[in-house]
Order: C-alpha cells, then sequence, then structure tokens
C-alpha cells in the first residue's frame, strides 16, 4: 500500500515538472545555462571578489541594523566602557559602542561590515582597471562599462554613509569637509545644504535618521539593481577570454557552469567570507571608542578618512586659496574646483571612455577576445597616467603626516603634490608607453628569431653564437598583434583647404586616430602590428 502511494506521488510530481515545463520551457532554459562557458583564468574573479563582499555587506548590515539606533537625541554614556562613562552623546554613538562592546559578537560585526566595505571599492577598483587595460569595454559591453563606472560612484557614496553613521569625532569632522563641499556650489549651496543636514550643521537630530535611511535602504536598493542588471547582461553577452592559440572573437571557450563553476563559486565565497573574517579578528579599523562622540569644536589630530575619499581629501589639501565674489555672491574656487568639479569631470570621463576610443580607433566589430596591455599602448599609457594622477592625490590626502614621519616641511610636500598633479600623469603616460612599445619589439624579435636557448656553438670561423628556437604554437599566437593595421586612418588631402567644421572634424579624429593606434615610427610591428610584413605568418 505505501509503495503504490508512493509511485503515485512520484507520478503526480513528474507530472507537475512536464507541465511546468510545457508552459516556460525550463529543461532547455535550464540546459542550456547549466552548460555555459566561464573562463578559468584568475583575473576573472576580480569582479566575484566585489560580488561577494556585497552579499558579506548585506548580511552583517541586517545584523548591525538589529542594534545599531540612529538617533541624534543626546544621552549621557553609561556602559561597559569605562574612558567614555558620563560623557554626553548622541543616540548614534551610545549604540555603536554599546554594539562594540555590550552585545556577544558585536564589534567582529562590526569590524567584517567595515573590512567588507574596503575590500568592495577595492575590488571595484582593480575590476575597472582589468577591464580597462584588457580592452573588456569595447563592443558589446559598453552598457556595462557605464553600470561599472555607476556601482563605483554609488559605492563610494555607500562607503561615506556608513562611515559617517557613528557620529565620532572623526566621521563628524568628514562631515564637516562635506557640508563645505556643498556650501561652495554657487546659488543652491546654501538651500542644498539646509536640505540636506535639515538645517544648520550638525543637526544630529534629523540628519543621522536620514543618512540611516539612505545607506540601509535606498543605496542598497540602487546596487542591488543595478548589480542583478549586470550579471544578467554578463551572462547573456557572455565573458570576455584572453587570447591563445585556436581562440576567436565571436567563439568563447572555458568550463561549464555546472558542476565546475557553481563550485568553484560557492569555494571562493567561502574564502573571502574567511579572508573578512579573519581580518575583524586580527586588524583593528575604525575604533570609534577612542576618538570620542563628535563636537563642532573640536577635531582628530592627523585624522585621515578612509582610503576610497582620501584624494579628495588630497585635491582640497593642494588647492592653492582662490574666490571670486560676484554680484555679493563669493564662489569659492578652491573648494567648488577640487571637490565638485574635479570628482565629477573624472566620473564622467572615465564612463565615457569606450565611446572615445570608439569614435578615436572607428572600430565597431564585436569584441570577445581581450587586448594583451602592450598591443594597445596608448590605451595603457592612459590607464597608467589616471592611476599615477589618482595616486597622487590620494598621497596629497596624507600630506600632513608625511611631514610629521619624514621631518619634511608641510610647505614642501603640498608644493611637491601641486607640481605631482600635472607631471606625474606625464611621466606615466611616457613611461608606460615606451615599455609597451619596447615589450612589443621583443615580441616581434621573437617571432622573427626565435627564443633564446642559452646553447652556444662555435662557428667554423672560431666565433661563438647562441642558437635560437622555434616559439611553440601558443606563443606564436600571443606574440602575433591583434590590432589590424587597417584602423588606422589616412592624412585627409583637400584640393581646396578651407576651414569648414567637417574638415575640421576630420582633422582632429585623423591625429586622435593615430595617437591611439599608429606606432610605426616607433616600432616596426608595434600597436596594429605590420600586416603586409606580418601576414605571411599568421598561419604558422
Amino acid at each position: 500500500m505505501a509503495g503504490r502511494k508512493g509511485a503515485a506521488r512520484a507520478e503526480r510530481l513528474q507530472d507537475v515538472a512536464w507541465g511546468v515545463n510545457d508552459r516556460l520551457g525550463s529543461t532547455e532554459f535550464l540546459r542550456r545555462n547549466l552548460r555555459k562557458a566561464f573562463p578559468k583564468h584568475w583575473s576573472f574573479l576580480l569582479g566575484e571578489i566585489a560580488l561577494y563582499s556585497f552579499i558579506v555587506l548585506l548580511i552583517t548590515g541586517v545584523y548591525l541594523t538589529l542594534f545599531f539606533r540612529p538617533g541624534g537625541m543626546t544621552v549621557v554614556y553609561g556602559g561597559s566602557y569605562a574612558p567614555l562613562r558620563g560623557i554626553r552623546m548622541s543616540e548614534a554613538y551610545e549604540s555603536t559602542v554599546h554594539l562594540s562592546f555590550d552585545v556577544r559578537g558585536g564589534l567582529l560585526m562590526r569590524q567584517i561590515h567595515h573590512w567588507a566595505a574596503n575590500l568592495f571599492l577595492a575590488a571595484i577598483s582593480i575590476h575597472l582597471m582589468r577591464i580597462f587595460f584588457t580592452g573588456a569595454f569595447r563592443k558589446p559591453r559598453e552598457i556595462n562599462w557605464l553600470i561599472g563606472v555607476t556601482l563605483f560612484g554609488l559605492a563610494l557614496a555607500e562607503g561615506f554613509a556608513g562611515y559617517s553613521l557613528p557620529d565620532d569625532l572623526l566621521s563628524g569632522t568628514g562631515l564637516r569637509i562635506m557640508q563645505g563641499i556643498v556650501l561652495s556650489i554657487p546659488l543652491i549651496g546654501t538651500y542644498a545644504s539646509l536640505w540636506v543636514f535639515g538645517g544648520e550643521f550638525p543637526a544630529s537630530e534629523t540628519f543621522i535618521p536620514r543618512l540611516f535611511t539612505v545607506h540601509i535602504l535606498l543605496v542598497p536598493a540602487l546596487l542591488l539593481v543595478l548589480i542583478t542588471a549586470h550579471l544578467m547582461i554578463l551572462w547573456h553577452q557572455t565573458h570576455t577570454i584572453w587570447p591563445a592559440r585556436g581562440r576567436r572573437e565571436r567563439a568563447v571557450t572555458g568550463e561549464p557552469t555546472f558542476p565546475s563553476f557553481a563550485a568553484q563559486s560557492a569555494a571562493y565565497f567561502l574564502y573571502t567570507f574567511g579572508v573578512l573574517a579573519l581580518l575583524a579578528t586580527v586588524a583593528q579599523i575604525n575604533p570609534i571608542w577612542l576618538y570620542g562622540p563628535y563636537e563642532p569644536d573640536q577635531v582628530s589630530t592627523g585624522s585621515q578618512p578612509d582610503w576610497y575619499v582620501g584624494f579628495l581629501e588630497g585635491s582640497l589639501r593642494i588647492m592653492p586659496p582662490a574666490s571670486t565674489t560676484l554680484f555679493g555672491h563669493t564662489v569659492s574656487w578652491n573648494v567648488l574646483l577640487p571637490a565638485v568639479v574635479l570628482p565629477g569631470v573624472f566620473l564622467t570621463l572615465i564612463a565615457l571612455y569606450p565611446f572615445v576610443e570608439r569614435w578615436a580607433t572607428g572600430d565597431e566589430r564585436l569584441h570577445h577576445l581581450l587586448d594583451r596591455p602592450r598591443n594597445a599602448a596608448t590605451r595603457t599609457a592612459i590607464g597608467a597616467a589616471v592611476i599615477a594622477w589618482y595616486g597622487n592625490l590620494w598621497a596629497a590626502g596624507g600630506n600632513d603626516v608625511i611631514s610629521e614621519v619624514f621631518h619634511i616641511r608641510l610647505f614642501w610636500t603640498t608644493w611637491f603634490f601641486r607640481v605631482g598633479f600635472f607631471l606625474a600623469p606625464l611621466l606615466a603616460f611616457t613611461v608606460a608607453r615606451r615599455v609597451c612599445l619596447s615589450l612589443q619589439r621583443r615580441d616581434l624579435d621573437k617571432r622573427e628569431e626565435g627564443v633564446e636557448s642559452g646553447l652556444v656553438s662555435l662557428t667554423p670561423d672560431g666565433g661563438f653564437t647562441e642558437r635560437h628556437e622555434r616559439p611553440s604554437a601558443d606563443e606564436r599566437a600571443l606574440l602575433r598583434t591583434r590590432r589590424p593595421g587597417e584602423l588606422v586612418a589616412p592624412y585627409p588631402h583637400h584640393v581646396i583647404p578651407l576651414p569648414t567644421p567637417d574638415r575640421a572634424r576630420t582633422q582632429i579624429r585623423t591625429r586622435v586616430n593615430r595617437f591611439y593606434l599608429n606606432y610605426q615610427s616607433e616600432a616596426d610591428g608595434g600597436g596594429q602590428g605590420d600586416l603586409s610584413h606580418d601576414s605571411h605568418r599568421d598561419g604558422e
């Protein structure tokens, strides 16, 4: 009897499964997607670190929300941390100290959450750099690049909001700087500050609940939507792959989603969580009980923000004093330019770069095969210049600490970083481009002369020569450059050189195109490759 009932139940479940499949096509969907190929190269895991860090942020954030009180009302601390007893502070700060010392696992969760926020932004930054230097943003992936840059901007805002919630002296100083930045916006700055803070700064009773809502609801929802869209587009377009023998632009190879990639992803998530837990256990971060509650008339000595907003701190520190009074209104250029205009232009240029490169090169093809950074020398040099520029500003954010530790005058460090703002990217661009071209020459020599074997032979005339061996087929596939020469635009020749707008645009685009692609004057076969010289080897 029991056997017949079990068989009947199994038949009903099978009927339900087939009924769902008939209506939704689930079997075909699962078969197609479970066999989807994912590349095995380690660099593709950088984006996964960001995803797993975000998951850890959500898990730990839910836990912290249960104990944090986002209130600005003043209370007197009477908890277990003796140095703060009897001190007046906001509810937000008091609940954070209580969470750190009196809630079981509270400090561990706080530190995991903070380390995960830092890792989340670091992983996004490195992931964007990997995509940039390998050309993974090219058609058809421009939309995902825009989503990635937007995620980076939102992550900056989310990290700053979470860092500011405890209302300690360090984060309060950061909020005071933010209010000054908002006030520097011409015409609307005062109104925007009153609207954001709910009154005159600090206005804790109004502002902290608003910031809490933004931090746990608004920005995380936007991040979740954009991450989902990013993954859906990635799943539809498939991954890019590194060049190798037999690989083509329209074919992606790798391991299937199930079971290989699924098992690796699960293990990698556990590794990420484990590393964050280890960091939270052995490396202290953001000890707000040492800073004390925020007071408008106090500031921490040697205060530094989290690393991801350090470049804004640096830009503010090295900007010379400058202001203009127009019609009774003062425009503070020393705040507006470095803290409002500069980051806005920076993020906008990053977002638009794929379209600028496509316009410059005229490359409208689909790309699933990545560039080796050396084979796109100008792009690599631009990336190196941006990193040097950003690093200069980031270091400038600690010019006072550098001055104290190395016993250098603060005036000298300030001027050093001011000069570096312009000189560092130029030097980085020049050096990186020359290095890429040198690596291209070496690749060309390997293809023409072979690989050094280390074996020396005696020649009939009494001399010595080193024997070179033919590169393997895999090495030859990597050594062949992959930027076609036909993308290099010829200089336009006008019979009557009238300065019309169309001709001016053509001249500009031609020069930008050659700036990107034409390296023949510097390296034979560099960059886009000398196809006439190299085409007979393509079949090797």
